[in-house]
């Protein structure tokens, strides 16, 4: 092990978690420091803390808070000696930070999650009622003046009948779910007519969302915000960036250069507009119905059960992949749905997954379904999600719950009101910003394509008894259409909730956190 001096210790100390072992943590380091420090690890042939103390210790002040903002001048030349030399882009994955978006749109939040490597937190319509004013007063939607008083007379209504519904809702649920009241009771019913309602609250509908990146992500994230025909989304990146800029600005020093982000956001707005002529050359502009209703279409399967077996004995095996799939075909139908079990292994709960095997399997789904169940699914990072812009050409229903409770005519209403409002800010040349108007209740088609492994983990979460029900519609109907084309992968997928029948979706969960708070008192 290595040996440090009683000095050395000392200036060690605030900024390692352990001075003696081989594992530890860096901490109270600008994140920029933090991305050289590893930039600068590949090529050194020592450890390091020591390579802290022969080359950067002696250029750190003893205080480094605020290092970055009170001496930017210090931190670019930092950039341009280490990070210019060992590559900006593997180096801007090295340092991260945490930012909150607040008062964002639930438009903007879907545009912000695009990210794959980055993690999010965001305020849930499921738990937070919507029928509370803002700080400075007025319902919780995004304005802009040029959208004109309509649009925000129509959201007001949109916001009044959600906030009228609500104690109705609630009334009913708790007559129609009998059970001891407690406080997880309480809130399981709260949360039952929240899921109920909040198809009417419109896209518009702010949020607050915490994000927590890489540099690179963030770089990234800021020059499709940048180059994004949405207002909203141009406000934020820039708001974005000067987050970024006051902890970790060399990691989006390449943001503001014309040969670097002006390119950047050149091409990706060049992107756009090709695809806009091509769908407009192709006659693919006009909206689409098609089939009245939800639906879950399995568009394309790549891989089959052989190549699955074969993947997931690679690992283990001396044997090429092939040799392994030929030995695999040879084995008959029984020996192969054995093997399979045995490589899956016992699942006791939906995180026991199998291995990487899995992922040699892939499907392409096309789905229609209301945005508000498209907002949870999309959140999924492992796949590759695409969807089309939200319009009322796809329709949206009144949920059986809202109609047995009375609401379904004033539901309907809003429903209206929301298309009205979409179709005159079309008309007024806000063809952009016009989802904005229409409730989360209306549909969206988008395409979802995954391996076995990544739909697996979707399939077991979304099906959960605390699921919306709109959500688990699909994931029941992708489980479905994957048993059809691989039956013994569907069997693997243990934990599907198939319970469809009306119920109060978190009850247990609320009733096991109560438990664990009891416990712990």
């Amino acid at each position: 092990m290595e040996s440090f001096t009683e000095a050395e210790r000392a200036r060690l100390a605030p900024h390692f978690t352990d001075l003696d072992g081989p594992v530890f943590g860096l901490v109270n380091l600008p994140e920029t420091v933090k991305g050289a420090l590893f930039a600068r690890y590949s090529r050194y042939p020592g450890t390091l803390r020591r390579m802290f103390l022969d080359e950067f210790a002696d250029s750190l002040p003893e205080d480094v808070a605020g290092w970055e903002g009170a001496e930017g001048a210090r931190a670019a030349e930092l950039y341009e000696r280490i990070f210019l030399g060992y590559g900006d882009d593997s180096v801007a994955q090295l340092g991260g930070m945490h930012i909150a978006c607040e008062w964002v749109s639930n438009v903007l939040t879907k545009v912000l999650q695009r990210p794959r490597l980055a993690a999010y937190l965001e305020q849930s319509t499921r738990y937070i009622a919507y029928d509370e004013p803002m700080p400075a007063g007025g319902y919780r939607y995004y304005r802009d003046e040029t959208l004109g008083p309509e649009y925000e007379r129509a959201m007001d209504a949109l916001f009044a009948t959600y906030s009228e519904l609500l104690p109705r809702m609630a009334a009913w649920v708790e007559s129609s779910f009998t059970g001891d009241d407690s406080p997880a009771r309480r809130r399981a019913i709260k949360a039952k007519a929240l899921d109920l309602l909040r198809g009417l609250l419109p896209a518009a509908s702010l949020s607050h969302m915490g994000i927590y990146a890489s540099g690179q992500t963030y770089e990234q994230l800021i020059l499709h915000l940048l180059a994004h025909p949405l207002p909203e989304a141009r406000r934020v990146g820039a708001q974005i960036l000067t987050a970024v800029q006051q902890v970790m600005p060399s990691f989006v020093a390449r943001v503001q250069r014309p040969d670097r982000g002006g390119e950047w956001v050149s091409y990706l707005r060049g992107r756009d507009e090709a695809a806009d002529r091509w769908v407009a050359r192709l006659g693919l502009d006009g909206a689409d119905a098609g089939a009245a209703g939800p639906s879950v279409r399995l568009l394309h399967v790549d891989g089959d059960e052989e190549a699955l077996l074969a993947a997931l004995l690679f690992e283990a095996a001396g044997a090429s992949e092939e040799q392994t799939r030929l030995r695999v075909a040879a084995l008959g139908a029984d020996e192969r749905a054995r093997l399979l079990g045995d490589l899956v292994g016992e699942r006791r709960n939906r995180r026991h997954r199998p291995g990487r095997g899995f992922e040699a399997l892939r499907y392409r789904f096309e789905i229609v379904s209301d945005y508000g169940a498209f907002r949870d699914l999309q959140r999924h990072r492992m796949l590759t999600a695409q969807w089309q812009r939200l319009g009322p050409a796809l329709g949206a229903d009144v949920p059986e719950e809202v109609a047995a409770a009375g609401g379904g005519d004033a539901y309907v209403r809003a429903l209206d009101v929301s298309r009205q409002a979409w179709q005159r800010l079309v008309d007024d040349g806000h063809e952009g910003e016009a989802p904005y108007a229409l409730c989360l209740g209306y549909r969206i088609r988008y395409v979802l394509d995954l391996n076995a492994r990544e739909a697996m983990q979707l399939i077991e979460l979304r099906s959960g008894r605390e699921g919306h029900p709109s959500y688990r519609a699909v994931a029941h109907e992708m489980h479905r259409r994957i048993a059809a084309v691989h039956p013994a992968v569907a069997a693997t997928m243990t934990h599907v909730d198939e319970e469809t029948e009306p119920r109060l979706e978190r009850i247990l969960a609320e009733m096991r956190t109560d438990a664990k708070q009891s416990a712990r008192a």
